[in-house]
């Protein structure tokens, strides 16, 4: 006799796993299913960034009840792991103002709502917190093809603002080694290399999935978190024409370059969102900085097929990345060969996430979480089994959404914001910043 699942959870990135471990520590028996070998989503190449600024106040809310998972983050798992357990590095954050964030006034009234520590930063006091950086203003980014790249700024940027409560886990792949193990101890199962290719389902209910290699497995609820695949499985659930707010699959590369000689970005440097050159950076192992791109108009969008595109980092992204940080940091050395990474975002129409149910009973979504919420994943592991908890008991989330109270900063957030029937938010900033 085959094993019976209580839910079905398609995705074992960091998301997922702790989907898989809340549900399981409310009861369920949770089968996490994932096309992939262990630890090789797009979770593997997170750049893992912790941090609370959002143009959004239910962005900034969830994301400051994350990192408080993070920064106790055996302690909220409560078990041991063989490998060890991936760890929180605090470094705190520079966010410069432009004007395509408003010099972050939304931003600034989110942190003082939620009382969290922020810190204003005129060009002078950016240059004694960051001495590598030229405060000059840069805006609007642009390629190294663009002959106006080239031109000497005469400005110097507006100012920025510095969160201390801000930084990276350092190894995102292992985060989910940790989560898997915690809902394995509860209950729950796990699956790799194991694609899914249809969603079966008996009068409007998820009923299970099958497999490629034909295996049928059942369960009346299915959750989607595939990931940059997770349009795909919309689809296969025929959920997809009833959403407002769609997914796609965003290719993204990430650069790796030393620090400028003579000083430790590994120990010294800090996360930086820096919208005036159109890059954010943090420190990286071996004395580097990862340099990524936050999606400038400059920037193509290259939406493509999740099981076919280029892995290999192309010139012309690399070099407008990297240049344009060393606009910013004009010592930053710029090697001959390109080092750093290429994967994919899980993006919606707005660039915030869908974690709601759907038009099929049983089947529900935590997609569309782009590059920007792996720092939010055991809030969603929460927030989600509340919602398959209430639905499953009939409440009609549509017309009376759910309030769920985040547990250690003791807000309550809509869960209508991450609809997938809402309207596109006016206030995300269309960009991976959310």
């Amino acid at each position: 006799m085959s094993e019976q699942y209580d839910a079905i959870i398609i995705g074992s990135g960091i998301i997922g796993c702790c989907i898989g471990y809340e549900m399981a520590k409310k009861g369920y028996k949770p089968l996490n299913v994932d096309k992939l070998p262990a630890g090789l989503g797009s979770t593997a190449n997170s750049c893992g960034i912790i941090r609370t600024h959002y143009s959004t106040w239910d962005g900034a809310a969830i994301a400051y009840e994350g990192t408080l998972y993070w920064k106790n983050w055996e302690e909220y798992l409560g078990v041991k792991d063989e490998l060890g357990f991936a760890k929180y590095i605090n470094t705190g954050c520079i966010i410069f103002k432009t004007e395509k964030n408003k010099c972050l006034k939304k931003v600034c009234e989110n942190l003082t709502d939620l009382s969290l520590e922020w810190e204003d930063l005129a060009p002078e006091k950016i240059k004694e917190k960051m001495p590598l950086f030229d405060t000059h203003k840069f805006w609007p980014p642009r390629r190294p093809e663009d002959e106006q790249f080239w031109s000497e700024p005469s400005e110097f940027i507006d100012g920025a603002i510095f969160t201390p409560l801000a930084g990276y886990v350092n190894d995102p792949q292992l985060s989910c080694h940790n989560a898997q193990r915690a809902a394995e101890v509860h209950g729950a199962a796990f699956r790799y290399s194991a694609e899914v290719i249809d969603i079966r389902k008996t009068n409007n209910r998820a009923q299970g999935i099958t497999l490629k290699n034909g295996e049928e497995i059942d369960a009346p609820i299915v959750v989607n978190v595939a990931g940059p695949n997770s349009f795909l499985i919309n689809r296969m659930a025929d959920v997809e024409k009833e959403m407002n707010i769609k997914t796609k699959a965003l290719r993204q590369e990430v650069c790796h370059v030393p620090s400028p000689e003579g000083f430790n970005y590994e120990t010294d440097g800090y996360v930086a969102s820096d919208s005036d050159i159109g890059c954010y950076s943090r420190p990286e192992v071996g004395n580097h900085i990862l340099i990524g791109s936050e999606d400038p108009d400059c920037d193509p969008l290259d939406f493509v097929d999740p099981d076919h595109y280029n892995k290999e980092l192309t010139e012309a992204q690399w070099k407008a990345q990297v240049y344009r940080m060393a606009k910013r940091i004009p010592s930053l050395p710029i090697p001959n060969t390109f080092q750093g990474i290429v994967d994919l975002y899980d993006a919606t129409d707005d660039w915030i996430p869908i974690y709601d149910k759907s038009d099929l009973d049983g089947f529900y979504m935590a997609v569309g979480t782009s590059g920007n919420q792996y720092k939010n994943a055991p809030v969603v592991g929460k927030l989600m089994t509340e919602l398959i908890v209430q639905c499953e008991a009939g409440t009609d989330h549509d017309a009376d959404p759910i309030q769920y109270t985040l547990d250690n900063i003791k807000r309550a957030i809509d869960l209508s914001f991450y609809s997938r029937k809402r309207k596109i938010n006016p206030d995300s900033s269309f960009s991976v910043i959310g």
